[in-house]
């Protein structure tokens, strides 16, 4: 026996069409519900309003065949968990691991990555984060055009797989993070309109009417996006979420849907006693977004540092176009180490305006803030998709002050071995005029920056996918095995080494130079050498010994040696 449920507040009839259409009943709220004695798990079903065509569960949990077929009825509480013992992880602090199944593996699918969790657990990570899973149309593509945010990517293996990944990582000491979009939709499959007021023309975003957080209907709005993160924690056992471009979710109402959301999480969390976290992608350098609820607060529990990205990128790849322009000083390198924000107020020149606010050093833990070298956006978003072209010795200086930082630390796959694979934008969708669409705005983008249309890949060419996966052959060649030598006894260092975990903002200490960076991390000094020839950095207290160091390094009478591109790790 199941009871089907859907809102749809403005209609006058609404069909359930299983093998035949039965009409549903009207409730408060604009809900509508219907018994049927026959269905259960792995039933078949859609909904008809108004005498439409069929269409898919706004809440579906299971969508075998694509975003335009029938949804399908998945018992969660069917799968048999194994990880009683697990008491979850607090997020903060944490290593964090970025992967995008699809490309993870040549396979694409959570099973096939499963198989490299033990890879993962060597290398010393601790939060494996998953881009979207949520059904997008075609069977590769980002996920960030998912269109049924309750189901699971079938090709990745549907929402049981997803329960057994879980559990696997849990098994093995990893916890997981999930990537979820709420600012927007993709337009194929998205039927959310023929059910009720899922979007407000009120507002506007890049991808057109905004999500309808604060317009007439919005409560029950707001209800999906909450219910559907509480789903994530409670029936898959996910342990943080995070949540794509929230300065988008534009949203007017005396709560907004952040502290809203904060707050059922937190309380969710003491329900079933381990943390659970909220990571927010958040463009307005706003440390409020960290804050707690009952402080005025958003409540989330951190979110990602772009200018700590583009800092580091630009000291060590000489890119100022852009949003880089106001970037590639180590002075201000040396600013969002210790002070996380750039533009805390400042003058960006990419905005034309002020932008952000400072963060209070001594009431913020560096962990509320994630920083890395690379992400998904930062090289999926570029023309062709390229890894930063850099020296295995920049590789290893980019990850020492990444993973010495009193930030939370993310690796983007297969960063840790320098791999040579691009990381493209590419899509796969069915419709030829959106498939055009999509070309034709992915070059028309890169035309304002003198790219030919020509070079840039075609997301609907199955190559552009092809390329991007992973080549796991390369972690055991040179000049990769070295570099991947360097993360792990990196992340292993930090693992043992209080003063490299600690979070304390005030304890960082920077000095340098155009050519060099020394890095004071309580009883460690990191030290690094950013031009191509050798310099010898100047030091008032020589350090004692050497603990590791990835290059031709050596103490002297006055400082540190060092060869071109190389970095040390000291100790007194």
């Amino acid at each position: 026996m199941h009871t089907f449920t859907v809102w749809a507040p403005a209609a006058s009839t609404v069909s359930l069409v299983l093998d035949e259409s039965l009409e549903m009943e009207k409730g408060d709220g604009g809900w509508w519900s219907l018994e049927v004695a026959s269905a259960g798990h792995g039933t078949s079903y859609a909904f008809s309003v108004d005498g439409s065509d069929p269409m898919p569960d706004p809440r579906s949990p299971w969508q075998p065949d694509g975003v335009h077929g029938p949804s399908r009825v998945f018992d969660a509480s069917a799968f048999e968990w194994a990880d009683a013992g697990w008491a979850g992880r607090d997020v903060r602090g944490a290593v964090f691991y970025e992967l995008h199944l699809g490309t993870f593996t040549p396979e694409g699918t959570l099973e096939a990555a499963a198989g490299h969790l033990d890879y993962l657990v060597a290398l010393g990570v601790e939060v494996v984060s998953l881009m979207p899973v949520a059904a997008f149309p075609g069977r590769h593509g980002w996920g960030y055009d998912g269109v049924d945010l309750y189901a699971v990517h079938e090709p990745y293996g549907g929402p049981a797989e997803l329960q057994r990944f879980v559990d696997r990582c849990h098994a093995v000491g990893l916890a997981v993070c999930l990537d979820v979009v709420y600012n927007h939709l993709g337009p194929s499959g998205n039927y959310l309109d023929s059910f009720g007021p899922y979007f407000t023309t009120k507002h506007t975003t890049p991808w057109g009417p905004a999500v309808n957080l604060d317009d007439e209907g919005s409560a029950e709005v707001r209800r999906w996006i909450c219910d559907n993160a509480l789903r994530w924690f409670g029936e898959f056992h996910l342990d943080a979420l995070r949540l794509d471009a929230v300065h988008a979710l534009v949203d007017d109402s005396p709560q907004h849907l952040l502290a809203q959301l904060a707050s059922e999480t937190a309380a969710l969390s003491a329900e079933v006693g381990r943390p659970l976290g909220l990571v927010a992608e958040s463009d307005l350098n706003d440390p409020r977004m960290v804050e707690p609820v009952a402080e005025g607060g958003l409540g989330m529990t951190a979110q990602w540092s772009d200018d700590f990205h583009h800092a580091l990128h630009t000291l060590l790849t000489g890119e100022r176009a852009g949003y880089y322009v106001d970037f590639g000083d180590p002075a201000v390198f040396a600013k969002t180490l210790t002070q996380v924000f750039l533009h805390d107020g400042s003058y960006s020149t990419f905005r034309g305006k002020d932008w952000g606010r400072p963060v209070d050093r001594d009431r913020h833990s560096g962990w509320e803030f994630l920083a890395y070298t690379s992400n998904h956006d930062q090289v999926g978003n570029r023309a062709l998709g390229d890894r930063p072209a850099l020296t295995p010795g920049q590789l290893a200086i980019g990850a020492a002050l990444v993973l010495s930082s009193p930030y939370t630390p993310m690796l983007f796959m297969g960063e840790e071995w320098g791999a040579s694979t691009p990381w493209r934008y590419f899509t796969d969708h069915t419709e030829p005029d959106l498939a055009e669409a999509v070309r034709a705005g992915r070059r028309r983008e890169f035309a304002s920056y003198g790219w030919d249309a020509e070079e840039i890949p075609d997301p609907q060419d199955p190559e552009t996918w092809r390329s991007s996966v992973l080549d796991w052959t390369e972690v055991d060649a040179a000049p990769h095995a070295e570099l991947l030598r360097w993360y792990r006894d990196l992340l292993a260092l930090r693992a043992r080494t209080d003063d490299l975990r600690s979070g304390d903002l005030t304890s960082v200490d920077v000095t340098y130079a155009d050519s060099w960076l020394a890095v004071r991390r309580g009883s460690l000094r990191v030290i690094v050498n950013l031009d191509d020839t050798e310099v010898t950095v100047p030091l008032t207290d020589v350090p004692g010994y050497q603990v590791m160091a990835f290059g031709d390094a050596a103490i002297v009478t006055d400082g540190v040696r060092l060869a071109g591109h190389t970095v040390g790790i000291y100790a007194n």
